[in-house]
């Protein structure tokens, strides 16, 4: 079933056009990794898939009773937010908020969500842990578990190892894979590793200069060594 599709799609700001006319689907189940130079408007994409930038032209629509506010969203992290002073805790709770409706407080329902995100990203021992405090891996997983607590369906990753070690980046990748495959949530991942993402994806969406939607195979069948279109 699709989860959410673009069609037509005209991306841009300040008045320019960055990308155009963009169509593909992403459906239940669907990893799909999101690549393209640098400026060709990955973020952009993702911002709009999030509802929080508009097409100049086209349409895109979430399926399957999926809400905007209901996607899971790991952005890239900039210095400030690597430096806040909450507790892992507050945090991966904070990811309910999009649930809450007009009650004030969490309830014991989004406590345990919270608790079940944290166990299955191996973090319940830093629950009382300052965010700041912990390793660039070790935040990473936080704001997957974060992430968690918003959705049951769609994941939305934007360079989710930028800045991680060779252990950390491998351990990323199993874990967003797992979620895939075991836990069933739709991925849309940004990434500009290509080898070390496309073992674990379904769908290629390339965008830039010359734009591509497909398979992985298909992708690797119809990219030359150069990196350009055959």
């Amino acid at each position: 079933m699709a989860l959410l599709t673009c069609d037509h799609v005209a991306l841009g700001y300040d008045g320019r056009e960055i990308v155009s006319d963009l169509s593909f689907t992403v459906n239940t189940g669907d990893y799909l990794c999101i690549v393209g130079e640098n400026g060709s408007g990955k973020t952009t994409l993702m911002k709009a898939l999030l509802g929080l930038h508009r097409p100049l032209r086209g349409r895109i629509e979430t399926g399957d009773g999926l809400r905007q506010q209901q996607i899971g969203y790991l952005p890239q992290q900039t210095d400030v937010q690597r430096d806040f002073p909450a507790t892992v805790k507050e945090i991966v709770l904070s990811g309910c908020l999009g649930r809450k409706g007009f009650h004030p407080f969490y309830t014991a329902s989004e406590k345990q969500l919270a608790h079940s995100a944290m166990h299955m990203l191996g973090i319940c021992g830093l629950a009382g842990r300052c965010y700041r405090e912990l390793s660039g891996g070790q935040q990473q997983r936080v704001l997957l578990a974060r992430a968690l607590c918003a959705t049951q369906k769609l994941l939305l990753l934007d360079e989710p190892v930028a800045g991680l070690d060779p252990k950390a980046t491998a351990e990323m990748y199993e874990l967003v894979h797992t979620l895939n495959k075991e836990k069933r949530l739709t991925v849309i991942m940004i990434s500009h590793d290509l080898a070390a993402a496309l073992p674990y994806a379904s769908h290629v969406l390339h965008i830039g200069e010359q734009l591509f939607f497909g398979s992985v195979d298909d992708y690797r069948t119809c990219f030359t060594k150069g990196g350009h279109l055959a």
